[in-house]
């Protein structure tokens, strides 16, 4: 008897919570939550762990394109903000530059993350002339595409104006929206859904194709981890 009353209770519970009214009451400040979540999970899983975001030594980026570069190659870091992966490749290549838009984080990376076989730049991408530059081997644009407007007109400029030398590689990491169902959603409705709200777009596989194609560049291969895009691309011309 006690059972019955319980479940009884329980589905009255149940019926008043999810019910058409509810969901329009509480859908949006639900999911408005889920992003706050994400992005305060980040910051104080930053903070327990001394500063450094543990996504970095779960997910394996900077691995992934250490494995996808050779030690005699010259690179090119694209946005390399604090220096963190421009150090890191430049530990498995002949010699990195690293270029940064933002003073202060260029100023960090010379400060706490200089070597021999690294110069950093202080510049803006889109329009830099690399005349000046050694001949490159590979570019790496690890979560840079998504926060440029122009990324079709971007990628052309540089693999029409970097020194390449034989190699002709382009090593792209960039977000999915389809990492879940959830962000979809979000997009679907009008609300905010991306990772960051200074991201132009996050990728779908044939949007990022697309993009690539009417660039001239080709996807030699790929994988996708973390509902994120990682593309060992090419250029012939």
């Amino acid at each position: 008897m006690r059972k019955k009353v319980v479940r009884k209770f329980k589905d009255l519970i149940l019926l008043f919570v999810f019910n058409r009214l509810s969901a329009k009451l509480f859908l949006r400040p639900l999911l408005f939550l889920h992003s706050l979540s994400y992005s305060f999970s980040g910051r104080y899983a930053g903070i327990l762990n001394n500063g450094v975001h543990p996504k970095h030594s779960i997910t394996k980026y900077k691995e992934w394109f250490a494995d996808n570069i050779h030690e005699d190659w010259v690179v090119l870091d694209v946005g390399s903000n604090k220096g963190i992966m421009t150090f890191f490749l430049s530990q498995h290549a002949k010699f990195v530059y690293g270029i940064e838009i933002v003073p202060k984080l260029v100023e960090l990376a010379k400060a706490h993350r200089s070597k021999k076989n690294i110069e950093y730049i202080c510049a803006d991408v889109t329009s830099f002339d690399f005349s000046e530059l050694q001949e490159v081997d590979c570019v790496t644009l690890s979560n840079v595409l998504e926060h440029i407007k122009n990324r079709v007109q971007f990628l052309d400029y540089i693999k029409n104006n970097i020194r390449w030398r034989d190699n002709k590689r382009i090593l792209i990491r960039v977000p999915m929206i389809d990492r879940d169902w959830i962000s979809v959603y979000k997009k679907n409705i009008g609300m905010e859904y991306r990772l960051d709200h200074t991201h132009f777009i996050e990728y779908t596989f044939e949007d990022f194709q697309d993009e690539l194609n009417n660039a001239g560049i080709e996807i030699i291969s790929y994988e996708i981890k973390f509902g994120e895009i990682y593309a060992v691309c090419g250029t012939s011309s």
